[in-house]
């Protein structure tokens, strides 16, 4: 090989950085190269303040959920544990437990349709569907509290049996999340009323439906495991 190839060969262009494959920062190859460098936050940026927002309150009901599942898991033990007490077929009334579930699953129904609504930026029907769900919401309540009335009434109160005991500590602690949530509500409603579809109280309403849904697919689980289960025991 002679010395001339050697120089031809020593400034070829590609080879140093110059040809078209790596370009300067004016050029478009630099252009076309950063354009894929990672920036740490994925491909699409940053994410917004609702998907954190709403990622963050998932993981407060996923504990909310936990929590639930020591009272399911503390019934299941002492759901025979009468201490010569009445037992749940002796006390649970099918109309009342049906019509609880009927008015929190309409409810959720409600709810979804205010969320459809905050959608569409529509607050009359936003507003309608909310206050639907607060009066579904709160004759649920009201039948709850009846029942727990009428069980102590009748001697069969948490005192009686540790079956009660599991069986009011459930069901109650249900109902204390069911009045959280119409409190909420409530604030929610007077709020939006004042202040409109700002992007807060867009997300709050978001984590309201979130809320209010587990509170059914809790609702669920009750009327499974402690009245069909029950009744039929």
């Amino acid at each position: 090989m002679t010395a001339a190839t050697k120089v031809v060969r020593t400034h070829d262009p590609n080879k140093l950085g110059h040809g078209p494959s790596v370009r300067g920062h004016g050029g478009h190859g630099h252009g076309d190269r950063t354009s894929h460098e990672a920036t740490g936050h994925g491909e699409g940026g940053p994410a917004s303040k609702r998907i954190t927002v709403a990622y963050g309150f998932w993981i407060f009901l996923l504990s909310d959920i936990i929590m639930f599942s020591g009272f399911f898991a503390a019934y299941a033990v002492l759901q025979k544990a009468t201490a010569g007490g009445p037992s749940g077929a002796q006390l649970f009334e099918p109309w009342r437990v049906a019509t609880e579930t009927g008015l929190l699953l309409v409810s959720s129904f409600t709810c979804g349709l205010a969320g459809v609504a905050t959608h569409v930026k529509s607050r009359t029907w936003t507003q309608a569907a909310l206050l639907a769900t607060g009066l579904l919401g709160f004759a649920f309540m009201v039948l709850e509290v009846q029942e727990f009335a009428n069980l102590v009434a009748r001697g069969a109160g948490p005192d009686r049996s540790a079956f009660l005991s599991a069986f009011f500590a459930l069901v109650g602690c249900h109902g204390l999340h069911v009045t959280a949530g119409l409190l909420w509500l409530g604030t929610m409603m007077a709020q939006l009323q004042v202040k409109g579809f700002r992007d807060d109280i867009c997300r709050r309403l978001l984590c309201f439906n979130l809320f209010w849904h587990a509170l059914d697919i809790i609702w669920v689980g009750v009327f499974t495991v402690v009245y069909l289960i029950g009744a039929g025991a």
